[in-house]
């Protein structure tokens, strides 16, 4: 392995362990703040919102993404499986466009 894959293979475990790190307390419930949209309501409107669930959900998406990160750079950069970029892509994009779906209809998060 070269220098250069070895880079970015760690940049993708750093990535994928960021991830997880930030999951691991919102899966708990807390850190509501690391939502973008959620962090920037005033306190009337936060009010509204049960913020520990949607905590949680968010917490499984990015640890659902964060989990298919590390395999994914181990498959690019050990294994040269150029084909996982699409699956990885397909994936991501598909678990963040069902997440805006899901957390926007049926007001389930609303209080």
């Amino acid at each position: 392995m070269t220098s250069s894959k070895f880079i970015g293979f760690v940049v993708f475990v750093l990535v994928a362990l960021s991830l997880v790190g930030m999951a691991i307390p919102l899966l708990r419930g807390k850190g509501a703040w690391l939502i973008a949209g959620y962090n920037t309501m005033s306190q009337e409107e936060k009010a509204n919102w049960d913020g520990p669930a949607l905590a949680r959900f968010v917490g499984k998406i990015l640890l659902a993404i964060g989990l298919i990160t590390l395999p994914y750079g181990v498959g690019i950069f050990y294994f040269s499986l150029h084909w996982l970029t699409w699956v990885y892509l397909a994936l991501t994009v598909g678990l963040s466009v069902f997440a805006a779906i899901w957390c926007n209809t049926n007001r389930r998060f609303k209080k």
